[in-house]
């Protein structure tokens, strides 16, 4: 395939070292791209739309019409339907041809996110990446740690040099651990900070406690309590979204509180899409509740609705949801000079980075 013309990298890509949203460069690392959009040449669409959630649950619908022997081994129940849960069940203890079937499935999807993997290495940005994290809640399932690891053997069949690390802690935490390595420094001496993870069917709140007296490089970060909740099954609009979430936060606020721990006045968000240095989202935001893209300032809006931590009213921070949960690996990265993430979930996720020479 022909590599494709360079975009214009994005204005939060161009952001200098500081700014509260979107920022592109960090003590030691640059974040040389994310929500890269490959348009798909055999339809429409994104490249990386071949390796979602979405996508692996399209592919298990055509192997059930094609590829059972008798009746429909997961019965009438779409594959869209159909939750990690039950397809995990399957591979576990099901029959031999719903286990086949799925097998096929993780087989097909497998070959797609190889061929997702090598056209985003022809592109500039993804030049000389050799590691890839792989993140979202897709890894977290059996069926997608097996896709990773076949999609692994194909890659070092190929001889293509790249190898994929599943996330190394709790996926669902990714998205809240990352924002130890953007938190500003004047936050930084406090005890812990808030973090959300937006995706595109849960919204995640936790309290993040940095622990960077253990460990400078922020390895040692945990989520020390979390919040959840599944807007998908609720179908809320923004407004609606928007209130729940500032009280999920007002809620853990409040537990810092009464356990004593010095909370930073600072709250970091990762959400899908690109995001500009003003917060603002002009696209990428579409699987979110309600419509979140420009003119709408999530920052702005929910910052109104947080308590006071301190005293002090929370700063309010964004950054895309890939960059965030890359980050959280970005200590066990550091023997790569370039790498990269995708986050399997609702969508694919992406970003690029290098670590700089100290």
């Amino acid at each position: 395939m022909a590599r494709q013309t360079p975009r214009k990298r994005p204005a939060s890509l161009r952001t200098k070292a500081g700014g509260p949203h979107g920022v592109s460069r960090l003590p030691g690392l640059t974040i040389d791209s994310y929500n890269l959009a490959i348009p798909d040449p055999e339809g429409e669409g994104f490249l990386g739309d071949r390796a979602s959630q979405t996508a692996f649950r399209q592919v298990l619908d055509i192997v059930r019409k094609v590829h059972a022997t008798g009746k429909d081994p997961f019965g009438r129940t779409r594959s869209a339907e159909l939750s990690k849960k039950d397809i995990d069940l399957v591979l576990l203890g099901g029959d031999a041809d719903a286990s086949h079937v799925t097998h096929l499935a993780i087989e097909e999807f497998a070959r797609r996110l190889v061929h997702v993997v090598q056209r985003f290495r022809e592109q500039p940005s993804w030049d000389g990446v050799k590691r890839i994290v792989i993140g979202g809640g897709m890894p977290e399932s059996q069926f997608g740690q097996l896709a990773v690891r076949r999609a692994q053997r194909m890659l070092r069949s190929a001889r293509s040099g790249v190898t994929l690390h599943v996330l190394s802690h709790d996926p669902d935490e990714g998205g809240l651990l990352g924002w130890t390595q953007l938190l500003p420094a004047s936050y930084r001496r406090s005890d812990a900070f808030l973090a959300v993870d937006v995706g595109g069917t849960n919204i995640r709140c936790g309290i993040v406690e940095p622990r960077l007296s253990k460990s400078a490089d922020g390895a040692k970060a945990r989520v020390i309590e979390s919040m959840q909740w599944r807007h998908a099954d609720d179908d809320p609009g923004r407004g609606e979204a928007i209130e729940r979430l500032a009280a999920m936060l007002n809620g853990l606020s409040a537990f810092s509180r009464t356990i004593g721990l010095r909370l930073a006045p600072f709250v970091g968000i990762a959400c899908p899409g690109q995001i500009e240095p003003d917060g603002r989202i002009p696209q990428g935001a579409q699987n979110l509740p309600g419509d979140w893209e420009a003119p709408f300032h999530l920052p702005g809006e929910l910052g109104r609705r947080l308590d006071r931590i301190g005293g002090r009213v929370p700063v309010v921070a964004m950054h895309n949801d890939a960059v965030v949960q890359g980050l959280s690996e970005r200590p066990r990265m550091r023997g790569a000079k370039r790498w990269g993430v995708l986050t399997i979930g609702t969508g694919l996720g992406n970003a690029s980075f290098t670590n700089l020479r100290a």
